[in-house]
């Protein structure tokens, strides 16, 4: 089993539009390809900024991930998304102000 912890730190004004992002997109394509949502949250860090992360589980990270980098109908959809907004370097830096994706380790003896 593998673990991630993705997460960004998004302007405040943006978290609307950025969970339509992956509730309508992201979301949807990681669980067509076998990845499962522990879960997802947000926190706000002040008035301009809130930390939004999710943690994954996968049987197999880089198979998943394959797929998704090549499913074009998704890659269009995501596409479509940065443009409504600017596009995608436009998103990045203006509104997106910090990612990190994490492999995550487990302390529990199994």
């Amino acid at each position: 089993m593998f673990y991630r912890r993705k997460s960004y730190i998004i302007k405040s004004g943006f978290v609307e539009e950025f969970n339509i992002l992956f509730n309508e997109i992201n979301l949807p394509n990681q669980l067509k390809y076998g990845a499962r949502l522990v879960g997802r949250w947000m926190k706000p860090i002040n008035d301009e900024t809130t930390e939004v992360f999710a943690i994954w589980e996968y049987d197999s990270y880089d198979e998943i991930e394959d797929n998704i980098r090549s499913d074009q109908d998704h890659l269009a959809r995501i596409k479509a998304w940065f443009e409504k907004y600017g596009g995608r370097s436009y998103v990045q830096k203006e509104y997106i102000l910090e990612m990190k994706n994490e492999p995550l380790y487990s302390t529990v003896e199994e």
